[in-house]
């Protein structure tokens, strides 16, 4: 009697079919986190910048799963914290008023990923959403660090790590709708997932 393998959950699943394949996925990962972040507009009114990370994140998460979504980003935090200089605009380290949203990555990814395993990733609406829920994650962690980081109260926190990002974020929520499920309709016409 042969046992069958689980049906793919989430996009990497085509790809994990072994360890190596696994640990090549979280890796590229957390480099491609690492990479988005480098795409960063400091903004004079906030020690925040505006990146692509959170697109970056989300779209792992999504794409990773749960697990994997947190092994890519709690590697992409630890090898930032050690002194790998792929955080924003070539940072590293921990000490910074936005690190909060790093950590907020590793708990995003976790949701993002526990929501597409159970197929929030294959329609435009449910991706939103799914993006959504993933940035008030991030804007969570990332808000109450920076509040304590600046010694702020929380309506400044938010003036400053939430306010002026929401445009941004709302364009990186209608592009991460509109990949994830067409990349879930290449795999249909690829006969590589059934309906």
């Amino acid at each position: 009697m042969a046992l069958a393998s689980p049906a793919p959950r989430v996009l990497a699943d085509y790809a994990a079919r072994t360890a190596l394949a696994q640990i090549a996925l979280v890796f590229s990962g957390a480099v491609f986190v690492g990479i988005a972040a480098q795409v960063a507009i400091p903004l004079p009114f906030t020690p925040v910048p505006l990146t692509l990370q959170t697109f970056a994140v989300l779209l792992a998460g999504a794409a990773l799963g749960s697990l994997r979504g947190v092994a890519s980003m709690g590697l992409y935090a630890l090898m930032g914290v050690v002194g790998v200089p792929w955080f924003s605009e070539g940072s590293s380290g921990f000490s910074t008023a936005s690190f909060g949203y790093i950590l907020g990555f590793i708990l995003a990814a976790f949701i993002v990923g526990r929501l597409a395993e159970r197929g929030a990733s294959t329609t435009s609406i449910q991706t939103a959403a799914l993006m959504v829920i993933g940035n008030l994650a991030i804007y969570a962690v990332g808000v109450t660090w920076l509040k304590f980081a600046i010694d702020s109260s929380w309506a400044t926190a938010l003036s400053l790590g939430v306010v002026p990002f929401l445009i941004g974020d709302a364009i990186k929520i209608a592009l991460a709708a509109g990949l994830l499920p067409l990349s879930w309709k290449g795999l249909e016409k690829l006969n590589l997932r059934s309906n």
